[in-house]
């Protein structure tokens, strides 16, 4: 049998024998079905844009940024917090295989990892099925990084002391401080902690302002000497009777 022998070859008279260029037909053959990008398709675009932005100008103003008090690498004692979009990796730092002498896992390689993971997916699962129950890799990824993000975004808000966080940031009328006085010396001698609760301008921080207490001497002697639950202890004021007279006068002549 030789080769070839008995085969047949048919022609197909929907294949055209000079190749086209594939474009695509003008707009107007399909009325009532399409426009033209300009300017019918981006007017509208642009209409629907000035929507939004006129509609977030008018929240910008009527609810502005809550400003908080100019920074102070001297206090210690305030506890930032990130943006909303932030709180997930915030809470991640919380824990004790992310943070300490871990950090460096909490901070670069999970979220290298996830984010990673979530670059590389569209190359790892590359199948055409559109359904999720087809595509359990991308679904699955997709499902747990959501979960995980909405949990420790939750876990952050739920624990994080607002109360304290308001107190610390706010802003108060400066006031001129003599920081010659002995008051002021008693009140920064570090035997004493008060300068480490309270900031080096009595500004507040860990511990509230103690700037216009509207508080008699004889009251703020008896809390440096007792504390005030539940942020400050009894007993942390190390100096003499007559060291604490002078730092409670000292406090009281404060005035906004």
């Amino acid at each position: 049998m030789h080769r070839g022998k008995g085969m047949k070859f048919v022609g197909d008279s929907r294949v055209p024998a000079d190749r086209k260029p594939n474009i695509p037909k003008d707009y107007s053959e399909f009325p009532g079905k399409t426009e033209a990008f300009w300017p019918n398709f981006l007017l509208k675009e642009w209409l629907v844009g000035a929507v939004f932005l006129i509609g977030y100008l008018c929240l910008t103003v009527a609810h502005p940024s809550p400003l908080e008090r100019i920074a102070d690498p001297t206090d210690t004692g305030y506890i930032p917090l990130p943006d909303w979009y932030f709180l997930f990796l915030y809470q991640l730092l919380k824990y004790t295989y992310a943070s300490g002498p871990y950090n460096v896992i909490g901070a670069f390689v999970i979220p290298g990892i996830a984010f990673g993971a979530l670059l590389l997916a569209p190359f790892i699962d590359k199948g055409p099925e559109r359904r999720p129950t087809k595509r359990p890799f991308a679904v699955g990824f997709m499902l747990l990084a959501l979960a995980a993000t909405y949990f420790l975004t939750w876990e952050s808000v739920a624990t994080h002391d607002w109360e304290a966080a308001k107190e610390q940031g706010k802003i108060r009328a400066e006031v001129d401080i003599d920081k010659e006085s002995e008051g002021y010396k008693i009140f920064s001698d570090q035997k004493n902690g008060c300068i480490n609760c309270h900031g080096e301008n009595l500004q507040g921080g860990a511990g509230p302002s103690l700037i216009g207490t509207g508080l008699a001497p004889e009251e703020i002697a008896k809390i440096a000497k007792n504390g005030k639950p539940p942020g400050m202890p009894a007993g942390l004021f190390k100096g003499t009777d007559e060291e604490l007279k002078k730092l409670s006068e000292f406090i009281a002549g404060l005035e906004e």
